[in-house]
């Protein structure tokens, strides 16, 4: 079998609970209606990777799967710890090359996730908040991540620069906006008009300006 077909696809979320997800969005949205965009984003990241090459598909977890989940994922509970040991833990759990993205980006395309390792050891995929939006390994190595200081505006040079110094051969993917606030929901939203997300966003936006001019 070849290194493509081995691959796994690894996509780290959490239940989009009202208080518990895109806590950012809020204002000006609620929080009911940040997890709906929570939802929304999430589920158009798991129908790219469900449309996407690879013989494992994974949602690495944070609370309890729902509707949202389409059929042909493994579900894994996180593990406890910070982002860099429940991203560790996840790639502890691959056998061959493995891909793991968020839940932040649903813009994401099934050919960004085609990741063929033929030529390299890593794939990265910068986001433009300083952060990644992807990481690929061709051998798993948990010890590549622990230590990396997550959700900081060098979490992605930090990361980046630790495969290299590992001596991979890193491919970079197209960078990618996360979906954090309500400008980057506005401008993501606006990359891939067609999805769920830019449906949902459209939807909060309209009630929202209704509570503004009452």
């Amino acid at each position: 079998m070849s290194m493509m077909g081995t691959r796994t696809l690894l996509v780290i979320a959490k239940e989009p609970r009202p208080g518990r997800v895109k806590t950012r969005l809020t204002p000006p949205f609620t929080p009911d209606e940040a997890a709906a965009l929570a939802e929304a984003s999430l589920a158009d990241t798991l129908r790219a990777v469900a449309a996407a090459p690879a013989r494992r598909r994974v949602l690495v977890l944070d609370g309890a799967p729902g509707p949202w989940l389409p059929p042909g994922f493994d579900v894994v509970p996180q593990c406890a710890g910070g982002l860099d040991e429940r991203l560790a833990a996840a790639f502890a759990g691959c056998c061959g090359p493995a891909l793991l993205i968020g839940m932040d980006t649903p813009q994401v395309t099934p050919d960004l996730l085609d990741a063929d390792f033929a030529g390299c050891d890593a794939y990265f995929g910068p986001a433009e908040d300083g952060g990644f939006w992807a990481l690929g390994l061709a051998r798993p190595d948990p010890a590549l991540l622990r230590g990396v200081p997550m959700s900081t505006p060098v979490t992605g040079a930090v990361q980046r620069a630790r495969l290299l110094a590992a001596g991979l051969r890193v491919r970079d993917l197209p960078p990618l906006r996360d979906v954090d606030t309500a400008d980057d929901a506005r401008a993501v939203a606006a990359l891939a008009p067609h999805g769920g997300f830019a449906a949902r966003l459209a939807a909060c936006t309209a009630v929202m300006d209704t509570r503004v001019t009452r």
